[in-house]
């Protein structure tokens, strides 16, 4: 099995992740797109392997993994994420005697906040991060990064979790938020625009009741709330984006007559 992680700038935490994800593969790549801190000497001291891409968008960066990786079994990490000893334990019996009997494995993303607490009580998200690279790819696309499933495949769900520790500081996690939803919105299509009225307008108290409250962030304390409103707040951002542009083409469509 291969593992490969998109780095930019990730000094702080890339040794931590490619020696854990080492922990379940026999190959790690990490493809950087210009790291200018320490990085890629950090990981190739771990033992990964770094080719060097500049960035393409989210998808395109993560179909460079999977094409210069050896194995047909890949785990999809970010930088930030790192294989706990449970998880590592449940994929090594997926492969003792074999390949698994399913195509891609759901894990559960448990969040570590700034304080160093890691999350128990908040609903942690899951995604599709194991898979056979013969049955399903990455999208090759600039905004989305994620798996998109046919329904023919066979999938399960692991329930060892890798620890995601998603911002240093709140200041950290709107920027990081903000240059995300600026780079996507440059690959959305407007959709329809009533939908997105709507949410312009009415989507902001909407999100933050969807991250703190049904995904039980509000257990998690003062962190809980400060992730919770700031993503909500950078989720709605990305309509007020598409929303301006098309304000924007509207008048200079009307300067033009």
């Amino acid at each position: 099995m291969s593992c490969y992680i998109r780095t930019l700038n990730e000094e702080k935490r890339i040794a931590a992740t490619v020696r854990a994800a080492f922990l379940v593969a026999r190959e790690v790549v990490v493809v950087d797109s210009g790291s200018a801190d320490g990085t890629v000497a950090l990981a190739e001291a771990e033992g990964a392997r770094v080719v060097e891409q500049a960035w393409l968008g989210g998808g395109h960066q993560k179909r460079i993994g999977e094409e210069v990786c050896q194995h047909d079994w890949l785990l999809d990490l970010d930088a930030d994420e790192i294989v706990t000893d449970e998880l590592a334990h449940e994929i090594g019996e997926l492969f003792e005697t074999g390949d698994p009997d399913a195509d891609v494995f759901s894990l559960p993303l448990v969040y570590v906040d700034p304080a160093g607490r890691v999350w128990r009580k908040a609903r942690a998200p899951r995604r599709a991060k194991l898979y056979d690279r013969r049955k399903v790819r990455m999208p090759a696309d600039g905004a989305w990064d994620q798996l998109k499933i046919p329904d023919r495949l066979r999938t399960r769900r692991l329930s060892g979790a890798l620890l995601h520790y998603p911002f240093e500081d709140i200041g950290h996690l709107s920027r990081k938020q903000s240059s995300a939803e600026a780079q996507r919105i440059r690959h959305l299509d407007e959709g329809r625009r009533s939908a997105i009225a709507f949410k312009v307008y009415f989507g902001l108290p909407l999100f933050f009741f969807r991250n703190y409250v049904l995904r039980g962030r509000w257990r998690e304390g003062g962190y809980g709330y400060l992730l919770s409103i700031t993503t909500a707040y950078n989720h709605w951002l990305r309509y007020a984006m598409l929303y301006e542009r098309r304000l924007k083409g509207r008048h200079s469509g009307e300067g033009d007559r």
